[in-house]
């Protein structure tokens, strides 16, 4: 494999601009659902102007910006008029509460920040005093009386006085080794940690990206990945560098419409969406019963059967294949409808997924790649190829990255797309990448002969029963997540005789439960507390150990409100702080282990 090496990420940009000038570039929707746009030129010019208006504001290189907004187009936009004239990008979670934020923008050293609407300009305004560094705030939507925010219109006016000359000084002033962004951890343990990612980790990474996946120039793709998060990143600029045409999702809510709207040609998402939709499928075809139901499970069966047949790279017996078009013509093409009817594959990471569901989308015609990678290797080690792929592992290592397993079972990554180091914290920097190099992921894994890398838990979480057995959480509240009627589980056990769980529930399948059964649903708070709803998750955890050796199996749970980031239980990133939780409900824990 070759790489082309470029001083920074603004000659990347440049070459791909130069490609490919008058190609559509970016999309997004307007409030009438009117498709909205810029070309690779157009886009070039604008990122141009935000250098330019960023130098008149007087930041120079290495300051920090910070950006709190949800995933759009000015997001794109802002983030490479910053690294292009030298500054450094750090993203904030639109989740975030106002302290979290001020934790960050300080933490950074940020000087500017461009913040969503006049909702993410409330939480600045609570914090002002506390964020002293920071000399004006840029919103994306709408405007302010402020005279310390501005409009991005009149930001963009402060950039028409500086001359292309200035720029181009700014610009080439950018080395490779230059940090272009700061991406903090989601905080599962500890405070967040600010990952410098220097613009050789993303002009690599991307390209290692783009020679391990099937991407032509003119596909298109739909992001609805938070860009505060590497992950969404690294798909950005892997796009970018395709030449590839980028639609911005409007919100979750809208998620479906926005596929249909958009037809992707491939996405990368978290596992929690392929979940989410499996589960909508299933729930519809027993909703239906009957034929439909028998249909569904023939063509379910048979989908196995040929991605079974695929991943052994055999061809399918006449009979199968004249079977699979029907299956194909009668089920798998309304799921291939749902996301706009163009979608070859679909890459998911962030999260261990379930098998169970990667071969139902594979048998459909809808190959889920799964792969991994952290804040601090750019998002980006290991995926699993479109034409060699395994279920359940990650993959094999991209391009140019270096992996193996230590001797106490950790996953190691060594190559151009691990991290600089953490912000402001040598010692933290010390600990988890070595001396030659190698980044210790805290993952627990194994890679066989060919190099296929499966991941086996978390270091940190790893619970160890008072039998001595050693327990990866994370496998098993997955499978337990299979449930509908269950959204989250955090499995407790560590010095425990036995394994518990923490459940809380998918309301809206549970209320479709109860109004079957003809079940008082009170309210949400009572429902924890039905004996009927108890007996329906004790159901649906029985079912699911099992699967399960004794000793991984779930004894008892208790049902608790939703973990979110609110409640301080959820880092933005959607994973569960285990050690809050566990706190949080230290008496249901205690009540579960009494005889």
């Amino acid at each position: 494999m070759t790489f082309k090496a470029y001083q920074n990420t603004h000659q990347m940009f440049k070459a791909a601009v130069e490609h490919s000038p008058t190609t559509p570039a970016y999309r997004w929707f307007d409030s009438n659902l009117n498709t909205q746009g810029v070309s690779w030129t157009e886009f070039s010019a604008q990122v141009d102007q935000v250098s330019k208006s960023l130098l008149a504001l007087g930041v120079k290189k290495n300051d920090k910006v910070s950006i709190l907004s949800n995933s759009c187009y000015h997001w794109a936009l802002t983030d490479l008029g910053t690294v292009s004239m030298g500054a450094v990008t750090v993203g904030i979670y639109q989740s975030n509460l106002a302290k979290d934020c001020e934790y960050i923008i300080n933490h950074s050293d940020s000087v500017l920040v461009f913040a969503e609407d006049q909702g993410q300009l409330a939480k600045l305004i609570d914090i002002k005093q506390d964020i002293s560094n920071v000399i004006k705030v840029v919103l994306f939507q709408g405007e302010s009386a402020n005279d310390w925010v501005l409009s991005y219109k009149d930001f963009l006016d402060l950039g028409r006085g500086v001359d292309d000359a200035q720029l181009e000084i700014a610009q080439n002033n950018v080395q490779t080794e230059d940090i272009a962004t700061i991406v903090y951890t989601s905080g599962t343990t500890g405070v967040p940690k600010g990952a410098m990612l220097s613009h050789g980790n993303i002009t690599f990474t991307t390209q290692s990206i783009l020679q391990s996946v099937d991407v032509h120039e003119g596909d298109t793709t739909l992001l609805f990945l938070p860009l505060a998060h590497v992950f969404a990143r690294a798909i950005l600029y892997a796009g970018l560098y395709a030449n590839t045409v980028t639609y911005f999702n409007r919100n979750l809510d809208t998620l479906l419409e926005d596929f249909k709207l958009s037809k992707p040609h491939w996405f990368a998402s978290v596992p929690r969406i392929y979940e989410k939709v499996y589960g909508k499928v299933n729930s519809g075809a027993e909703a239906k019963g009957g034929i439909a139901l028998k249909l569904f499970h023939w063509a379910c069966d048979l989908g196995a059967e040929v991605s079974k047949l695929r991943l052994e790279k055999k061809s399918l017996p006449v009979v199968t294949a004249l079977k699979y078009q029907l299956a194909s013509k009668l089920v798998f093409s309304k799921l291939h409808e749902a996301f706009g009817g163009r979608l070859r594959w679909c890459i998911s990471g962030a999260a261990p997924m379930n098998p169970s569901i990667a071969r139902f989308f594979d048998g459909a015609g809808i190959p889920i790649l799964e792969g991994i990678g952290m804040t601090e290797n750019t998002s980006f080690s290991n995926l699993n190829r479109i034409n060699n792929y395994r279920f359940g592992s990650v993959g094999q290592a991209g391009p140019g990255i270096e992996v193996k397993v230590a001797s106490d079972g950790e996953f190691m990554v060594r190559g151009p797309n691990v991290m600089q180091g953490y912000y402001k914290m040598p010692e933290e920097t010390e600990k988890n990448i070595t001396g030659d190099g190698w980044l210790l992921t805290g993952d627990l894994a194994s890679i066989d002969d060919e190099g296929f890398v499966t991941i086996t838990g978390r270091k940190k979480d790893l619970i160890i029963t008072s039998g001595g057995k050693n327990v990866a959480p994370s496998a098993i509240e997955g499978l337990m997540a299979l449930s509908k009627y269950i959204n989250q589980v955090c499995v407790i056990g560590d010095k425990r005789k036995y394994l518990t769980a923490l459940v809380t529930l998918d309301l809206e399948a549970v209320k479709e439960y109860c109004q079957v059964q003809g079940i008082d649903y009170i309210n949400d708070s009572v429902a924890l507390d039905n004996v009927q709803i108890q007996a329906l998750i004790k159901d649906e955890i029985n079912v699911r150990n099992q699967e399960l050796p004794s000793y991984e199996t779930i004894k008892k749970f208790a049902l608790v409100p939703e973990f979110t980031i609110e409640n301080e239980a959820l880092t933005p990133t959607l994973k569960v702080k285990r050690n809050v939780v566990m706190e949080q409900y230290a008496d249901k824990i205690e009540a579960m282990y009494q005889n």
